[in-house]
């Protein structure tokens, strides 16, 4: 009786401690997100370096030497086409052009002279007074003298020329750079004298890889003459206009392997400067796009797998192949399909083959 009693009370032990363990294994089982993958419709954007240049940016240098003598502007101002910005000093420059011009009716004399030389020639010839070799050498004497009206003509022409670049005027409406110079400096032929910019629109220019060139490129013409462009300014803002990519260089950096964008943009209030920099942000729509969190991929010897959770509740590391990045999310180019479920998070505390409880959640893009 007292052994019956004793087997009893194991049985009735090891039937508790089987229980017990049963409840444990139910337990154990991790409650994890997971999520299924479906097709979504997003917007792509890459950012590249830009540098900006206005449309329209000169060099102004004296064409001839002289002192400075007058500055009618001054740095920053806004000028219009043909306003005056310098003056150099001119008496040398006038004294040249007087002189041209005197000479000028000194030749346009001689050549009267000679004229009137071989009508009386002419007249003499007639007569039988003189031979005919005197009236060759009339009209070769009038011909030298034409020409010599000619030259001090041309003479006379550059002289205008020289001193009228005394006085310079802006090419076209714009914004004044640096002055280096100051009046009274002797400015040799060539110098710098400022620096005027046309920025009411400025050009943007920007290298893309030959893969996404070649993506422009196969696009319609529809939608290259239609898309537009954003830019990024130094200080993280966006720019209040919006541009458009107007050409593309004609061969591709060696070094680099990409090729230069130029997109134009509007710059009515001016913000916009010559040498500024930013980034230009292209768009591009996707339709369908396979969209899994960033959080839900990880890496092992340089690819990228997640975990797919199938039907039994089991997780089965699965490889994939993320075509590009967007916020927190990859898009992923093979790898799943639609309507697969993944472990939306805690992928490094869990094993392939494990058994999850899974918990539902919906991606927020």
């Amino acid at each position: 009786m007292r052994n019956y009693w004793y087997y009893l009370m194991i049985c009735t032990f090891a039937a508790g401690c089987t229980a017990k363990g049963n409840v444990e294994d139910k337990t154990v089982l991790p409650q994890l997100p997971v999520m299924q993958v479906s097709l979504t419709d997003t917007i792509l954007q890459h950012d590249y370096v830009t540098s900006i240049e206005a449309v329209k940016n000169v060099e102004i240098r004296a064409r001839v030497q002289g002192f400075l003598s007058k500055i009618f502007v001054d740095e920053g101002h806004a000028v219009k086409k043909g306003e005056p910005l310098f003056q150099l000093d001119d008496h040398e420059f006038v004294n040249q052009l007087e002189k041209a011009r005197a000479n000028v009716n000194n030749a346009k004399a001689q050549a009267k002279t000679a004229e009137v030389e071989l009508k009386r020639v002419s007249i003499l010839l007639a007569k039988n007074i003189v031979s005919p070799t005197e009236l060759e050498m009339a009209k070769a004497k009038l011909k030298a003298a034409e020409a010599m009206v000619e030259e001090a003509v041309s003479i006379q022409k550059s002289a205008e020329t020289r001193l009228s670049y005394t006085y310079i005027r802006s090419p076209f409406d714009g914004i004044i750079d640096r002055i280096p110079l100051k009046a009274g400096s002797l400015v040799d032929e060539g110098a710098l004298l400022t620096t005027i910019s046309d920025n009411h629109e400025i050009y943007a220019y920007f290298n893309v890889s030959e893969n996404e060139y070649l993506h422009y490129r196969k696009s319609s013409q529809e939608q290259r003459s239609g898309s537009t462009v954003g830019l990024l300014l130094a200080d993280g803002t966006i720019y209040n206009q919006l541009g458009k990519i107007e050409t593309v260089e004609s061969e591709f950096d060696e070094g680099t392997g990409s090729i230069a964008f130029r997109a134009k943009f509007p710059n009515p209030s001016k913000l916009l400067k010559h040498g500024a920099t930013g980034k230009v942000r292209l768009t591009s729509p996707i339709k369908d796009a396979l969209i899994v969190p960033q959080k839900s991929v990880f890496e092992i010897q340089d690819k990228d797998y997640v975990f797919v959770v199938n039907n039994d509740n089991t997780v089965k590391m699965t490889s994939v192949i993320p075509q590009t990045r967007v916020a927190q999310y990859y898009i992923i180019a093979d790898g799943l399909e639609k309507g697969d479920k993944i472990l939306y998070e805690g992928v490094q505390n869990i094993k392939d083959g494990a058994r999850i409880t899974p918990v539902t959640v919906t991606k927020q893009l």
